[in-house]
């Protein structure tokens, strides 16, 4: 019968905390290399280059195990069949989830359903994909929280993906008036809030839509910012549409009925 383990002694200990060693040192060092050369791309070059972290990542840790496994276990096809089926059952039951999650993560880099620079709603959590991880991917929200959601989520839960990998996403200003107006003059003064505003991109469009309720009539400014500044943007929309519209004696829908409720 063939031996399962080879003789593990000083010098094998040394040869894999060393591997270990380099292998930590290769992925600090091609993470912090790919941040600092993003950090001279834009657009879609950026977010292509930062996306390739996690597979850095994870042909390091292959590569690294690949050379550990043969100092620890002798190698005969006997003792790998061996070894695999053990791992494969305790992986299994024992970390069902971990390793959904690592396929999913696998998954989510394939199919580039979100990469680093992304703003994704996952299950009503909604931020910027900071990191993409071998389990989990890390979101910074719009309260400046961080956010850590496993990748099994993909099996489960919808995934919107606001901008896809483009710098560009669409940003909503929302406006809501007394419904004794002339709706055309709104309509052309909103989109001239859009058009003055500093940071939208103009190859992209412009729109406003409109929905009578029976309180009064909804305005919903859509464009596009540069670089995915959504909140500035929205916020330059709606503190510079709402002056815009007081100038013009426009005045704003109330509901006294919501109010008392709140009180």
């Amino acid at each position: 019968m063939t031996q399962m383990f080879s003789a593990f002694d000083t010098a094998a200990v040394v040869e894999v905390l060393l591997i270990l060693a380099v292998a930590t040192l290769l992925i600090v060092a091609g993470q912090t290399l790919l941040q600092w050369l993003a950090g001279y791309l834009h657009g879609q070059k950026r977010l292509y280059l930062l996306a390739m972290a996690p597979l850095l990542r994870l042909g390091i840790l292959v590569a690294s195990l690949l050379m550990i496994v043969p100092l620890i276990v002798e190698p005969s096809l006997q003792n790998m069949v061996a070894l695999l089926g053990s791992v494969g059952l305790a992986a299994g039951f024992a970390l069902k989830d971990y390793a959904s999650s690592l396929i999913a993560g696998i998954v989510a880099v394939g199919e580039r359903s979100y990469r680093n620079g992304d703003w994704i709603d996952i299950n009503g959590v909604y931020g910027e994909v900071t990191h993409v991880g071998m389990r989990t991917v890390r979101i910074l929200t719009p309260d400046d929280t961080q956010v850590s959601i496993p990748h099994l989520r993909l099996w489960t839960d919808p995934i919107a993906n606001a901008n896809c990998g483009r710098p560009q996403l669409q940003c909503v200003a929302d406006f809501f008036l007394d419904p004794a107006h002339d709706a055309a003059t709104v309509k052309a003064v909103l989109q001239d809030v859009a058009l003055t505003s500093p940071f939208p991109h103009y190859l992209e469009p412009i729109t406003v839509i409109v929905h009578e309720k029976p309180w009064g009539t909804h305005y919903r400014l859509k464009a596009y910012p540069i670089d995915a500044r959504q909140f500035r943007f929205t916020t330059d929309l709606t503190v510079r549409g709402k002056a815009a519209l007081a100038r013009r004696g426009v005045r704003f829908a109330s509901a006294p009925a919501v109010a008392a409720q709140l009180a």
